[in-house]
C-alpha cells in the first residue's frame, strides 16, 4: 500500500485572492449573481411573507373551496412547494449559462500564473 504523493505546501505561491477580489472580471461575477440571486430571493420573500399574512388575517378568503374539499389556501401552499423548486431549476440554469463560465475563467487564469512544479512531477510518480 503506497501513501497519495504530497507537494511541499511551501513550494509555491497561493493566488493574490485580494487582487482577483479587485479584478473587472470578478465584478462581473458579482453583479451577475447579484442581479439574479437578490430580486429572485426578495419576491420569494414576499410570497412566503403574503401567504403567512393571509394564513393568518384572511381565514375566510383562504378557507375558500376551489375544488371540493380543496381550499385557497392548499393550493396557495402547494405553490410555495412548487415555486421552490422552479427557483432552484431557474438558477441552476442561469448559474451554468451565466455563472461557471466566468467563475472557470477566473480558475483558469489563476491556475495559468501558478508556477508550475515540474521538477516535482517525476519524483512525485516514482513515490506512487
Amino acid at each position: 500500500m503506497s501513501a497519495a504523493p504530497t507537494i511541499d505546501p511551501g513550494t509555491h505561491e497561493p493566488p493574490d485572492y485580494l487582487q482577483v477580489q479587485s479584478s473587472a472580471e470578478f465584478d462581473e461575477l458579482r453583479r451577475a449573481h447579484r442581479s439574479f440571486a437578490f430580486p429572485l430571493t426578495l419576491g420569494f420573500i414576499l410570497w412566503y411573507l403574503v401567504y403567512v399574512l393571509l394564513s393568518s388575517y384572511a381565514g375566510g378568503f383562504m378557507a375558500t373551496e376551489v375544488a371540493g374539499r380543496v381550499n385557497v389556501a392548499f393550493v396557495l401552499g402547494l405553490g410555495q412547494f412548487v415555486t421552490t423548486f422552479l427557483i432552484a431549476w431557474w438558477y441552476s440554469r442561469h448559474a451554468a449559462a451565466r455563472l461557471d463560465p466566468r467563475a472557470e475563467a477566473i480558475k483558469s487564469r489563476l491556475e495559468a500564473d501558478k508556477p508550475r512544479l515540474e521538477a516535482d512531477k517525476p519524483r512525485l510518480e516514482a513515490d506512487a
